[in-house]
């Protein structure tokens, strides 16, 4: 249930495919819609597509129910599935469940509003750099999580970015991953929760809730406080918290931003529980450039320096880039920004546009028009193309280009990464 675009759908569609007499792939999606997914599967005779909608009878005549992550918590097909006692499960946790019970596997697990993708990629480079057998799935473009399956071993390491949505299916099956990570906590995906911040915590709260005694809870500086107030009696495992002030200072870091050296003080702390050696640490986050699509340098072009940070999608993301980009307050950014609105308080993030920005240009969405009033004099567009235009032509000696949206990607997009990589592939034109 849900095929999507980036990839994770399909992986676990084929994988599915290899091992069951009968696999229905459905989404609301149209055939059209899903062409690059559904041609991905042709060679399956074994996989029948249900596209454009849902059908009731599918839920109820089957073995089982992957679902895809974000279906909506009170789906009335879900509940038909239940109502008919056929298991639901999620992939990522299903993955997790067996892995755990089966093979007795470690599984690092990365959660949190800011910072997961970072600390994850951060996490498995260490890993992976001091020489450990290591798989990273989760919330990753383009890999099936349930595939890693078919690879892993009992002595691999596996690290996981988890959503909430991801974590709604650990919480089904009542496990943790051994090692946890929870970075920070700001509002997002309010209009899933329906502006309900508790609920949104309470699904990622399961990347802890089912851990045991002997278990680890890495928790950010920023998180700590809330976790503590919220789940103190409800906290097994061994809480460590994560600090800037134990990242020694002698260590060279090549991500930029004080919300970084967040990153690497909440993977330093799980990578230490999970008994790598502090000269091993040191040797990958020393050599770890950051991860695409997240304050990432495109390139140079006449002393102007561009970076494409797509992943921004909310205002404290889009703030964390303008702040590292810009410390001493010198507004050499231009900042590109907007996009489809999530229901989140932009107040603070236009605040702080207004110290760091010398100029703001807008794409065109649903998030973009209610903010605009505050922005007169920026520019709107209805392409990116249009966008990156005018930001190379009012930059100047010295100027920083930064496309941190602040917003979603739906409306002009398919998500964040294929707009990032449509900004990468228009820059790169720019720096020929």
């Amino acid at each position: 249930m849900g095929l999507g675009l980036l990839g994770r759908g399909v992986g676990d569609a084929r994988f599915l495919a290899k091992y069951c007499e009968e696999l229905t792939v459905t989404d609301l999606k149209t055939e059209k819609e899903l062409e690059p997914s559904v041609k991905e599967l042709s060679e399956y005779k074994n996989v029948k597509f249900v596209l454009g909608y849902h059908d009731f009878s599918n839920f109820r005549n089957t073995d089982m129910v992957v679902k895809g992550a974000g279906t909506p918590l009170d789906s009335p097909f879900i509940k038909e599935a239940v109502k008919n006692n056929v298991p639901v499960y999620m992939s990522t946790a299903l993955f997790a469940k067996f892995f755990i019970e089966e093979f007795n596997g470690k599984i690092i697990g990365i959660t949190g509003t800011r910072g997961k993708s970072t600390v994850t990629h951060l996490i498995y480079h260490i890993l992976k750099k001091s020489g450990q057998n290591v798989e990273i799935g989760g919330n990753i473009q383009g890999i099936s999580t349930l595939s890693i399956i078919e690879n892993a071993e009992p002595k691999s390491t596996i690290v996981l970015e988890l959503d909430s949505w991801q974590l709604q299916g650990f919480g089904y099956e009542k496990i943790s991953p051994q090692i946890s990570v929870f970075t920070t906590i700001f509002p997002d995906h309010m209009n899933y929760y329906k502006n309900n911040m508790r609920e949104y915590v309470a699904d990622k709260a399961n990347i802890f809730l089912w851990q045991k005694d002997e278990d680890s809870l890495v928790v950010g500086e920023q998180a700590f406080p809330e976790i503590r107030k919220l789940y103190k009696n409800k906290i097994k495992s061994k809480i460590i918290k994560a600090e800037i002030k134990n990242i020694p200072p002698d260590w060279t870091l090549l991500m930029p931003g004080e919300h970084n050296k967040m990153n690497i003080a909440c993977a330093i702390e799980a990578t230490s529980a999970a008994g790598v050696s502090m000269e091993d640490i040191k040797k990958g986050v020393e050599s770890f450039k950051g991860v695409a699509g997240r304050l990432e340098l495109v390139g140079t072009k006449d002393k102007i320096k561009i970076y494409n940070d797509t992943t921004s999608t909310t205002p404290e993301a889009a703030m964390a880039g303008l702040q590292a980009l810009d410390p001493d307050k010198n507004k050499k950014i231009i900042l590109v920004c907007g996009g489809y609105d999530k229901g989140l308080d932009m107040k603070n993030f236009i605040k702080e546009t207004d110290i760091h920005a010398k100029k703001i240009i807008m794409l065109s969405g649903t998030g973009t028009d209610r903010i605009k009033n505050n922005f007169a004099k920026a520019p709107i567009y209805g392409s990116l193309e249009e966008a990156v235009r005018d930001a190379f032509g009012s930059a100047r000696d010295g100027d920083i280009i930064l496309f941190s949206p602040a917003f979603a990607s739906f409306g002009m997009f398919n998500n964040e990464y294929e707009r990032g990589d449509k900004f990468n592939e228009i820059v790169k034109e720019y720096l020929k």
